[in-house]
């Protein structure tokens, strides 16, 4: 079965394809489309045939046959009531029928003559309906003027929103076809329609929709039913999934006649909205169910999802701390390596120790942090900085450090600074030719 927009249809085109085939209950697609089409997207003329062709009836834009067909009321499926008009009785009365028989005759033959020329000159402007709900509303002014406002109450709409609105409610729908120039039309109305007990018997249990056949609207449903006589009841609800005509009521009924139609009809016909009921139920408790499996589901794929981001930011923390200490250690060897370098050029860089028997040499005994000491002797005339190269290049020497002397304690000025580029020599430091000097370690400040 193809879906809607694989048969390039436009939006408009689409939604009366999917109420169509809701309301008639059509399997194939493509047939819905098919039988729109034939009716130019006049989805209630398509519902309204589709009926007839359930009830054995002509299409409601075919042209009728010589002998219309009736409904078989041997079929079970269909529940027709007529009420045949009284017989005349006694002498006077057949004498009275036989008279006016000739007249009647010729006057109904005249009529139907007159009515098919006229159409076939002009054709019927009922069969175009333009105002559908106009057409409902003046009816029921119309009747309201004729019987008064007590009266069942009437359904606003259209024909095709009365059959959906059963179908949704699960309810009845009895449709009135108002016959204006019967003989019966009025009597029917004033003493059967607008009874009290009828009023209520339709109000409470069903929907009741009706329109004059002299309007387009009701013309049209009255192709659709192929009423025989007036007045004209159907009776329609939802049997097999499919809104279908379940009971025909023609001729004039009395009140106490009507009710008993209806309930008989109503009664025979009440399982299969009990069916459709129950298949509603279970389908939203299957629905219901549904949602909440998904819900549950839902809940359950979230818990799962958050575990795996919370699983993933731990890992991402354990990957980037790993990344970082990593890091550290590249540059901590790095550092190292760097000092150890550092360490190797000085020492290469550092002056030839002078001999013991130089009157210039200097004896230097350092005091290392760790408390061992380190001796070396060095030139009067070279600066600190020979000193501090000294103790750099030393392994057991911290990687900063400054180097102090006693008597009095000083800080030996052994690097360059911006204000003193030079430093001083180790005689103008004032070292002694035996001096001890402590190294302190400066690493951690």
């Amino acid at each position: 079965m193809a879906a809607p927009e694989e048969l390039d249809l436009t939006q408009e085109q689409t939604e009366r394809l999917l109420q169509f085939q809701d309301l008639t209950g059509i399997e194939s697609m493509e047939q819905c489309r098919q039988t729109l089409e034939q009716h130019n997207w006049n989805i209630e003329a398509a519902v309204q045939d589709r009926l007839n062709e359930q009830e054995g009836v002509p299409a409601v834009f075919s042209p009728p046959p010589a002998r219309p067909l009736m409904v078989n009321t041997a079929d079970h499926r269909v529940y027709s009531y007529v009420v045949s008009r009284p017989q005349p009785r006694g002498l006077l009365g057949w004498g009275y029928y036989l008279i006016l028989l000739p007249f009647r005759f010729t006057y109904y033959t005249l009529l139907d003559i007159f009515r098919f020329a006229f159409r076939f000159i002009r054709p019927d402007p009922r069969n175009r309906v333009t105002d559908p709900v106009g057409d409902i509303v003046s009816f029921i002014q119309a009747f309201e003027e004729n019987y008064g406002r007590t009266h069942p109450v009437f359904y606003q709409g259209t024909y095709s929103q009365a059959l959906n609105d059963a179908k949704r409610e699960l309810r009845f729908l009895l449709v009135y076809l108002h016959g204006d120039e019967h003989q019966d039309t009025d009597e029917f109305c004033r003493t059967t329609l607008c009874s009290p007990e009828v009023i209520q018997f339709i109000n409470t249990r069903m929907l009741f929709w009706a329109c004059s056949t002299s309007k387009p609207e009701g013309y049209r449903v009255s192709q659709a039913l192929r009423e025989n006589t007036y007045p004209f009841l159907a009776m329609i609800t939802l049997k097999d999934r499919r809104m279908t005509v379940v009971g025909r009521l023609e001729g004039l009924l009395q009140s106490a006649d009507l009710l008993n139609q209806l309930t008989f009809i109503m009664d025979a016909n009440r399982t299969y909205l009990v069916s459709e009921r129950l298949e509603r139920e279970e389908r939203n408790q299957t629905q219901v169910l549904r949602q909440q499996q998904d819900e549950a589901y839902l809940v359950s794929l979230r818990a799962d999802q958050e575990k795996d981001r919370q699983k993933r930011e731990i890992l991402e923390q354990k990957r980037r701390a790993e990344e970082e200490a990593h890091q550290k250690q590249l540059a901590e060897e790095r550092r190292r390596l760097n000092l150890q370098e550092e360490k190797e050029r000085k020492s290469e860089s550092l002056p030839p120790e002078p001999l013991p028997d130089d009157p210039n040499s200097v004896k230097i005994v350092f005091k290392m942090p760790n408390d061992s000491r380190v001796e070396r002797r060095f030139l009067f005339t070279q600066p600190l900085t020979v000193i501090h190269d000294f103790l750099f290049s030393l392994n057991e020497s911290p990687e900063k450090f400054q180097i102090v002397a006693n008597f009095p304690r000083r800080i030996l000025p052994c690097l360059p600074t911006e204000d003193r580029l030079n430093t001083p020599t180790l005689q103008e430091a004032g070292l002694s030719r035996s001096q001890v000097l402590f190294v302190q370690d400066l690493t951690d400040e």
